[in-house]
């Protein structure tokens, strides 16, 4: 059988919530220039984009799960205020040691909020917000833990959800186990990088998945490079 042929359960460095050190720091350093030269950031400002259009009101809370470094919540903060879009982002990691660097890194640029929390933790659904984001986060989960998030965020998330994930394909996977071989610095990301997208969907994978959460009304579109969106409105 082909190794693309379904997930993989591999288990990611980064999936260790006790990782930390300067390993952890090139590790995010890295990841935000992979994001930024390879396009994928643009996936989540335009599913934002797609659901403020659906549910036009005066502000927004939008909750980044998953959030790491907390580039991702940056790039949304500006792209709000390019659009005038008033809109209060709280990051959510189960890494405490993810969260202080990014209280650092993000320190002057936006008054966000910053939360430990695991999103299978009762206390996680507590706080509503109007979204949820979820950028490279959803495939370090199993089917069936995806499917339980995906309730989870349906009670925390008032609004909708944009999940932006990788498209397990061989070129994705042949192109990043190249470019990392050669550029990175960090032996989590030459690691993980390629197992990444052996753990990542199709869109049949993301079909069944939605199926089994009970959500219905969502859009999967595939973006360059080898990303999946899923637009999911919950209202």
């Amino acid at each position: 059988m082909s190794r693309f042929a379904q997930r993989s359960t591999q288990k990611e460095l980064m999936d260790d919530l006790d990782c930390s050190g300067p390993v952890l720091e090139q590790t995010l350093r890295e990841l935000k220039t992979i994001n930024r030269w390879l396009g994928g950031n643009h996936v989540t400002t335009d599913g934002l984009e797609t659901l403020i259009q659906a549910f036009p009101q005066s502000s927004y809370s939008i909750a980044d799960l998953g959030c790491g470094g907390g580039d991702m919540i940056r790039i949304m903060n500006e792209w709000a205020k390019k659009r005038q879009i008033k809109a209060d982002f709280t990051g959510i990691d189960a890494n405490r040691n993810i969260i202080e660097l990014a209280k650092v890194r993000q320190k002057g640029i936006g008054s966000f909020r910053w939360e430990v929390c695991n999103v299978f933790d009762p206390e996680f659904s507590a706080d509503k917000v109007d979204f949820a984001t979820c950028t490279l986060f959803t495939h370090h989960f199993a089917d069936q833990e995806l499917v339980e998030l995906l309730i989870a965020v349906r009670k925390k998330a008032k609004l909708g959800c944009v999940i932006n994930d990788l498209h397990r394909h061989p070129l994705a996977y042949y192109s990043i186990r190249v470019l990392t071989r050669l550029f990175s610095k960090s032996p989590m990301v030459r690691h993980d990088a390629s197992l990444s997208v052996l753990r990542s969907f199709t869109k049949k994978d993301w079909q069944i998945i939605l199926k089994k959460a009970g959500i219905e009304n969502y859009q999967i579109r595939w973006f360059w490079a080898f990303r999946w969106q899923i637009c999911i409105k919950f209202n």
